[in-house]
């Protein structure tokens, strides 16, 4: 079934792989020189372009092809990985540069890469003067005993070591022996984490306490 579809030259099909690609790695650059990305991840968004591409060539008028493709896509069980904002809208920078030279706007295809690209690295240059207050903002995770009244008995310790806290959730856990408490702190700028937990442990009856980074649990879409 060709009725509707145009027929694209080996050239033509050839330059748009070709784009694609170059875009492509274009992104995958810019992304691992702005951050810490997985080389999984990299890799895709190198070959998504390329990708979408093909597809939107190969769909172009047809159909019938249009509807095998949407059946193929609906097909693929995605992880549940979290991924951040930042790499989720990499991904779709990188599909919308794929479907621009599928449709054979390449100049188009590269202005756009070239002004998205060099947009967020402006943007992520311009935020790093905020770079020290997002690593001092964490997430603190404390496990008590059902025993312990926990509305107060943290306050001095955090008082000493942060600039501000805030409890955000409380749960049980452990058949209901055990409480969990998470809290989102910004810690001094001459605060010691190990300090910090040791004066918890005094208190918590030495039971599980964690101290995650707050940046990348902020940054997940």
């Amino acid at each position: 079934d060709t009725t509707g579809t145009s027929f694209l030259a080996v050239p033509a099909f050839l330059l748009c792989i070709v784009v694609s690609l170059f875009i492509g790695l274009f992104f995958s650059f810019m992304q691992s020189r702005s951050g810490h990305t997985s080389q999984s991840f990299l890799v895709t968004l190198a070959l998504l372009p390329a990708t979408v591409c093909v597809v939107i060539m190969m769909v172009n008028g047809n159909i019938g092809v249009g509807v095998a493709v949407a059946g193929a896509f609906s097909l693929i069980r995605f992880r549940s990985y979290p991924g951040t904002a930042k790499e989720i809208t990499s991904l779709f920078l990188a599909m919308a540069a794929g479907m621009l030279t599928g449709m054979g706007y390449l100049a188009y295809a590269i202005l756009f890469a070239l002004i998205l690209s060099v947009s967020m690295y402006l943007i992520e240059r311009f935020l790093l003067r905020r770079k020290k207050q997002n690593k001092l903002h964490n997430i603190l995770r404390i496990t008590i005993p059902e025993d312990l009244n926990y509305n107060n008995v943290f306050d001095p310790v955090l008082q000493k070591f942060t600039s501000r806290y805030e409890m955000a959730s409380v749960k049980t856990t452990n058949m209901g022996s055990l409480f969990k408490l998470n809290y989102n702190i910004t810690l001094r700028s001459d605060a010691d984490e190990k300090e910090l937990i040791d004066a918890l442990r005094l208190r918590n009856g030495n039971l599980e306490i964690s101290l995650t980074r707050g940046e990348g649990v902020l940054n997940e879409l």
